[in-house]
């Protein structure tokens, strides 16, 4: 389809409308780490503090999306740009509709991240870094990737035979000392207070 016949319709409702139905600030955090980090526990826990203090979040999950929305998508590089780049403009509807976005997808190139981000405007966006070690990540290994891997049955492992790229400047690094996930939750609450995205609980 050519985007030149394509024209974005707003709507009687604006952004400042919905954040003051909602009483709160909307924005996209961004979790970013190996398989096993500890990303969809603690997008899940962040996401049951925020909702029981009335705000509207919701949790973007890498597995939940790849069963529906992206489950046409393989694990090759440019399928995993593919999902990122959709997850990026769910998000920014989401946003727009006023929520706080909560994503758990290893994204594991910056440039990737970077095309998201530059989709929300600024502050709207955060990178919360959960930076648990490979080794720790493949002793936990939830889902037994990393052991399918090393024996050869799976290929594109990020972190074994696929890169993954650290961000340079997140807004946030959680999870990289072994902390509990109650104390990774706390440390983003900290920060989205300190921005102003939520009030203070």
């Amino acid at each position: 389809m050519n985007e030149r016949n394509l024209t974005w319709h707003g709507g009687l409702v604006g952004a400042a409308e919905r954040e003051a139905l909602l009483g709160h600030r909307a924005a996209t955090l961004w979790l970013t780490g190996l398989s096993g980090s500890g990303k969809s526990t603690i997008a899940r826990a962040l996401e049951a503090r925020l909702v029981a203090r009335g705000v509207a979040a919701y949790v973007l999950d890498g597995d939940n999306v790849r069963m529906g929305l992206n489950s046409d998508l393989g694990f090759g590089v440019g399928h995993r740009e593919e999902n990122i780049r959709r997850i990026g403009e769910v998000a920014k509807l989401m946003v727009d509709a006023g929520l706080v976005v909560i994503t758990a997808f290893i994204s594991p190139f910056r440039e990737d991240r970077a095309r998201a981000r530059r989709l929300l405007p600024e502050g709207r966006f955060l990178v919360v870094h959960v930076a648990t070690p490979l080794e720790e990540c493949e002793r936990r290994d939830p889902k037994g990737l990393y052991a399918r891997a090393r024996r050869g049955e799976l290929r594109d492992m990020t972190g074994l035979d696929s890169p993954y790229e650290p961000p340079e400047r997140p807004e946030l690094v959680v999870g990289h000392d072994g902390a509990e996930v109650t104390a990774c939750v706390e440390q983003i609450l900290t920060e989205l207070e300190a921005r102003g995205i939520v009030g203070r609980g």
